[in-house]
């Protein structure tokens, strides 16, 4: 009953048959018995998914969904959002991982009698965990709902703060560290915590209406097949991860590269508080340790929820987590951590100035209706200990804003400010500007003689949109701030980081800005780079003359039978691969703009427990969006890459198909024109219907080496546009600064 509620878009139903949303329209127009809209819009209609899955598999287009596929389009389609979809979800996975006797003991059986005990089965595993924040969770569930005295003397025999038990007004959101994984507890009995078949309690409190839970059985029972094939943690991660991908406008989002280089800036830390802390991200590249508490607040519930979640599953630290406004209504006053992480909205007019003219985090004087990261900077100060180290990303502005140089003198003044370090653009959403970060200290004393550490990594900045290059980013920041805190004046590095003194920062703009303050490279080895950028495009020339293609040689008009990629994946002759999955580790991520500029692999993808789609010798990759026609050969040096977002991988059989002879003539542009749609303003490449000429494999290998020639002048004439582009830039650079003689 419940799955028939669950619905799904064309585009996901694309998704689990693996074609494109055209085949999904053409099935719509030409099969009268497709199922019929249960919702959405006119322009957008949502379908059923369970008469969607049977009429795939009476189709013969689907032998049976994946799991997680299953699991995500029942989050995507649930009937009260999918924000509500995760909490529930993360709720129960959270369950799973604490007592997973108790979840056994409540799902067997129907669904009704599921929806009645879970919340009561999950006010005894959050509460110990989440604290008050249970109530959030769990509309009508108190912190004490459905708790029996046996559930609270464990808990203070663990010496964890009881199920029942308030904590303290001051601190909304307060969790108990649970310092014993019950979990895996041998001899730990959790059935009696669940009330029996019969709905009777074994607390005198009622637990909330089963139709809290009763829309979201379905999808709970199918988080749970995924913990027991890969844990709670993951699944939790799977979904949280797809559900911000499917959204990447609604969050703005902390890179996990550049989290964990702020956490790392940051130190060891045993109390760690996030005031703005979206999905997590940033408290979760801590390090964890014995003992730890970390803190995270978030003016919208549901984020609040889902960090708090994602931080129980992540790690057995206490979890303090709160919804609310930070500026107007901090949930954490009496807080001193020792470190201090954030990632604020940036450019808030309404943040409060108005109200919180007198409010005593403003140390370092009264942030202007335009400086909301400055008080969000105090704000980070005033909840450290003494010594304690806040990192907050800035945008650049904030360095150099008039508005608030006064703030920013007395920063430097009193020593609070340690480093300003630039990133490279496309380090950070929005991608198109280089970002800040600020390393700020809460001063134990007035340093004798500050200095500031000034950093600018704009060298390490990728090309296309595969990001920075961050193993050279943090290589370089982090041996920059270590020798910083170690001596207090690390070795000058010209370009890229200086130890300045306070005082020559102290003029009549406070302009924090790195790159106004960095000495450029040497001149010697600027002349010595250019030189060398010259003998490469004189030597890419020379090669660009020899691969030069010899002259056409005219023919008539062949016609040849034709077969398409769609024919020729049924027919076994190559396999048909979709990209966009991270998989388990950490590896380069072939990009569209990598395959269309013919460079080495640059993107990144989030870790998740998806198979990832790696590339291997003899592989082509086709773009499926822009409307060009080109298509790529993998060749050793770029194999094993993660195959990444809008690219289709085709791998031929040896046997059957030649790849030089594939990838040929999968870029003529009649070949293209007929195989694109349109929509809006972007033009959708159908890969399935892309022709080849039915030849034998000799011939095929003949136009292969002639495609293979061509691709190799291709390669040489982009190198040299390159080379040739760097050149004259840095001859400009050199004529304006002085460093290259005019004559």
């Amino acid at each position: 009953m419940q799955d028939q509620a669950t619905e799904v878009t064309a585009a996901g139903i694309a998704r689990l048959a693996g074609v494109g949303r055209a085949a999904v329209s053409n099935w719509r127009r030409r099969h009268a018995d497709f199922p019929k809209p249960v919702g959405g819009t006119e322009t957008s209609p949502s379908f059923a998914l369970a008469e969607v899955e049977a009429w795939l598999r009476k189709q013969g287009k689907l032998a049976e969904v994946p799991l997680r596929e299953r699991v995500w389009q029942q989050l995507a389609g649930h009937p009260e959002g999918p924000l509500t979809a995760l909490v529930h979800a993360g709720c129960a996975l959270l369950l799973i991982h604490e007592r997973p006797t108790v979840w056994l003991a409540a799902s067997a059986g129907s669904d009704e009698r599921l929806a009645r005990l879970l919340p009561g089965a999950l006010a005894q595993a959050l509460t110990p965990r989440l604290g008050e924040l249970t109530g959030v969770l769990l509309p009508g569930t108190g912190a004490s709902a459905d708790v029996n005295t046996s559930d609270a003397s464990r808990a203070a025999d663990r010496g964890s703060t009881a199920p029942g038990v308030n904590t303290p007004p001051t601190a909304p959101g307060v969790n108990a560290p649970d310092t014993a994984d019950t979990a895996d507890t041998p001899g730990t009995s959790a059935a009696p915590d669940v009330p029996d078949s019969s709905g009777t309690p074994d607390a005198p409190s009622p637990p909330p209406a089963p139709s809290l839970f009763l829309p979201s059985v379905p999808l709970l029972r199918g988080a749970a097949e995924l913990a027991a094939e890969a844990g709670a943690r993951q699944a939790f991660e799977f979904l949280l991860g797809r559900h911000l991908d499917a959204n990447p406008r609604q969050y703005t989002l902390t890179p996990s590269e550049l989290a964990a280089l702020m956490a790392d800036l940051a130190g060891p830390a045993r109390t760690v508080l996030d005031p703005a802390c979206g999905t997590g991200a940033l408290l979760r590249a801590v390090d964890t340790r014995p003992e730890q508490w970390l803190h995270a607040q978030d003016s919208a519930p549901d984020l609040a929820a889902l960090t708090a979640l994602r931080l129980a599953l992540h790690s057995r630290a206490g979890v303090r987590a709160a919804a609310g406004d930070t500026l107007r209504a901090d949930a954490f006053p009496e807080l001193r951590a020792d470190a201090v992480l954030c990632h604020p909205p940036f450019n808030e007019r309404n943040w409060g100035h108005d109200e919180l003219a007198y409010d005593p985090r403003w140390e370092y004087g009264f942030p202007a209706r335009t400086e909301s990261e400055l008080a969000w900077v105090q704000h980070a100060l005033a909840r450290l200990t003494e010594g304690g180290t806040a990192v907050l990303l800035m945008p650049p502005a904030a360095a150099s804003r008039r508005s608030g140089r006064r703030i920013r003198a007395d920063l430097l003044r009193r020593g609070a400010l340690r480093a300003v370090l630039a990133l490279p653009v496309g380090a950070a959403p929005p991608y198109n500007i280089p970002l800040h970060v600020w390393v700020l200290r809460r001063p134990e004393r007035n340093p004798a003689s500050p200095e500031v550490l000034l950093m600018d990594t704009g060298r390490f900045a990728g090309e296309g949109r595969g990001g920075p290059d961050w193993a050279a980013v943090r290589e370089a920041v982090l041996d920059a701030w270590r020798a910083f805190t170690r001596a207090g004046r690390p070795a000058e590095r010209p370009g890229l980081a200086r130890s300045v003194p306070v005082i020559e920062l102290l003029d009549d703009d406070v302009d924090l800005a790195p790159a106004r303050h960095l000495p450029p490279p040497a001149v010697a080895d600027g002349a010595e780079q250019l030189a060398a950028v010259r003998e490469r495009l004189g030597e890419t020339l020379r090669l660009t003359t020899d691969l030069t293609p010899p002259p056409a040689a005219p023919a008539p008009p062949a016609r040849r039978p034709l077969t398409t990629i769609g024919e020729l994946a049924r027919a076994g002759a190559l396999v048909m691969r979709t990209g966009g999955n991270g998989g388990h580790a950490r590896l380069p991520v072939l990009t569209d703009t990598d395959v269309l500029s013919a460079a080495a692999p640059s993107g990144t993808l989030p870790e998740s427990d998806e198979e990832a789609v790696l590339t291997e010798p003899g592989d082509v990759v086709v773009p499926v969006l822009g409307g060009g026609s080109v298509a790529r050969v993998i060749e050793e040096a770029t194999a094993g890459a993660v195959l990444g977002r809008s690219l289709v991988l085709l791998r031929p059989d040896p046997t059957a198909l030649d790849p030089w002879f594939l990838a040929g003539f999968l870029r003529g542009t009649a070949n293209n024109r007929q195989a694109s749609s349109y929509a809006s303003t972007a033009t959708r490449l159908d890969v399935r219907r892309l022709q080849l000429p039915r030849l034998t494999l000799a011939e095929q290998r003949r136009y292969g080496a002639r495609f293979q020639a061509l691709d190799e002048f291709e390669r040489a004439l982009r190198h040299a546009s390159r080379l040739g582009d760097q050149l004259v830039r840095g001859m400009y650079d050199g004529l304006t600064d002085g460093t290259v003689a005019p004559g």
